[in-house]
């Protein structure tokens, strides 16, 4: 479709580019909303971007960009300000809106989907905890960013793969078999190992079958048993992945002395004191990193690198590994790696994901059934349901440490921002069925819910379509029109907490039109209008939940 907010911002930039005519670099001016109603519908800072190249005070710049916008946007605009130090102020007309609305109602499923330069094969590696036990409420956030960040980027255009890395070797799982067998044996575990109910449990179920003596077995059934819970866990939180790649696999198939072998035929290893050494310090690394100890023994990193020279292999051409604050010291490192494979680091990225504390009447909480052992995600989704877990999750920048409220995530009422944004879509959908009731609008195939694209078809047919003139529906067609900029932004900045930011703000103007605008019984033409709206405030609510994970009620 065509973006009416994209081509605004195409006219500005054209614009700007006529009066400079080459006198300058080309400039990337900004279109924003003003800070008070009374300043325009947008603004922008182009003529302040101009003023350097030409010598002259930004007002005198702006007020020429003034009358070249004025022309240019004549019919879409009321009028054109220059305001401050020298922006440009935009009062859009009442047909720009009508237009917009029409665009955004005939574009249909395909509103704020992306077409990106280039397309690109992305990977996305997240979640990714130790097969050792249940999956935590840290993990839970990790996941609930890596599938937003998915869907934002397919929505962008881009050819997404969500991958499982499973650590099923090492001394974690050699310290979770000895855990089993300890169990199995009526001993407690070892003081390294594993403590929680699940590994008495575990002990129980494999007894059958198992020797606790043949610890590679008890390995192997533990690791795929645990890997069958984390599964239906994230099942259950809406989370699928199209690879879950064993670790094992790696060492299984020699994977880490190829890479090995690989990097020093490109000349960076080097052997020293017994060990092979990896010259990362050529690539921005502080220090060399050991691929394989004196002992024989590889280390995480070689198998690190195995396993991304992996990903480059299947044809990834970025990588997306969400990692713990622990980890932050780690990028720099595979990002050396990934250059002397040969490849550009910078396909490399390594999100940095924060802790997530749960609070409760303003004190940490604990959340586990099981005597307090560890804050599982299966025992928050008990408490206050997927979709209040997804959303607070998702409120904050991932690079941020977050408390969740639960005494705020269990309330059924406005003051609970993900309730918020659900009954908008609700309410939309009670308005509909409002209008099928009193016969202004038909019925669905299947029962009493509105027939969407048949109002929005009638709503546009022969010009029906009333142009809106109200604060409230000129306020709200604006900020429906700015999803596919919100979401191709979240997605180009890896920030899934802009759509929630986002979703909020449409809420919010939703429930102003509501309050301001009376839609079922409305003049005629004006009540056509008005349902057109609902339908595509419904359309894009339900998309910008759907991108969060959680889901759009029709009925609260």
């Amino acid at each position: 479709m065509a973006d009416p907010l994209e081509m605004l911002r195409a006219t500005i930039r054209s614009a700007a580019d006529a009066l400079r005519d080459g006198a300058s670099d080309s400039v990337a001016p900004t279109l924003e909303r003003p800070p008070k109603p009374e300043l325009g519908d947008y603004s922008t800072n182009a003529a302040m971007l101009l003023a350097p190249a030409f010598g002259q005070a930004p007002r005198e710049v702006a007020e020429r960009l003034r009358e070249e916008l004025d022309a240019r946007l004549a019919g879409s605009v009321e009028r054109v300000e220059v305001a401050g130090p020298g922006f440009v102020n935009l009062f859009l007309a009442d047909r720009w809106h009508r237009e917009g609305l029409a665009a955004l109602l005939d574009a249909g499923d395909a509103f704020g989907r992306g077409t990106p330069d280039r397309s690109e094969r992305v990977l996305i590696e997240f979640v990714s905890a130790n097969p050792t036990g249940p999956l935590t409420v840290a993990a839970g956030r990790g996941a609930a960013y890596g599938d937003a960040l998915a869907r934002l980027l397919e929505l962008a255009g881009h050819d997404v793969e969500r991958e499982y890395l499973l650590n099923d070797v090492g001394g974690q799982v050699r310290r979770f078999a000895e855990s089993i067998a300890a169990r199995m044996q009526g001993r407690e575990p070892p003081d390294d190992g594993y403590r929680g109910h699940y590994v008495a449990e575990l002990a129980r179920d494999l007894a059958a079958g198992a020797d606790p003596a043949d610890l590679d077995r008890l390995a192997r059934g533990g690791t795929e048993a645990m890997r069958a819970r984390i599964e239906a866990t994230l099942e259950r939180f809406g989370v699928r992945f199209d690879t879950w790649f064993s670790e094992r696999s790696l060492h299984e198939r020699g994977e880490i002395p190829a890479a090995i072998e690989h990097l020093r035929a490109r000349g960076h290893v080097y052997e020293r004191e017994g060990a092979i050494w990896l010259r990362t310090s050529e690539f921005d690394d502080d220090k060399d990193r050991v691929l394989v100890r004196s002992d024989g023994e590889p280390t995480y990193f070689a198998a690190d690198i195995a396993y991304h020279r992996d990903k480059l292999e299947r044809g990834a051409e970025r990588m997306i590994d969400p990692v713990g604050a622990d980890h932050h010291g780690y990028v720099p490192r595979m990002r050396a790696a990934i250059a002397a494979l040969g490849h550009d680091p910078d396909q490399y990225e390594a999100p940095i994901m924060q802790f997530v504390r749960l609070v409760e009447g303003g004190e940490r909480a604990r959340m586990s059934k099981r005597k307090g052992e560890f804050a599982a995600l299966d025992d928050l989704i008990d408490d206050i349901g997927v979709d209040a877990s997804r959303f607070f999750m998702l409120q904050r920048s991932h690079d941020t440490a977050l408390d969740l409220d639960l005494e705020l995530a269990r309330r059924q009422s406005q003051d609970n921002p993900v309730y918020y944004v659900q009954y908008a879509h609700a309410r939309i959908a009670s308005i509909l069925r409002k209008a099928v009731a009193e016969g202004r609008a038909a019925a669905a195939a299947d029962g009493g819910a509105a027939d969407e694209a048949a109002l929005a078809q009638a709503a546009r047919a022969d010009g029906a379509l009333a142009a809106p003139a109200e604060p409230a529906e000129r306020a709200l067609v604006r900020q429906l029109l700015e999803l596919p900029a919100e979401a191709g932004g979240a997605a180009e900045r890896r920030a899934p907490h802009r759509l929630v930011a986002y979703a909020t703000a449409s809420a919010a103007d939703f429930h102003a039109f509501y309050r301001d605008c009376q839609v079922v019984g409305a003049p005629e033409g004006v009540e056509q209008a008005r349902l057109a709206i609902c339908v595509a405030a419904k359309r894009v609510i339900a998309r910008t939940l759907d991108l969060l994970g959680v889901s759009a009620p029709e009925r609260m």
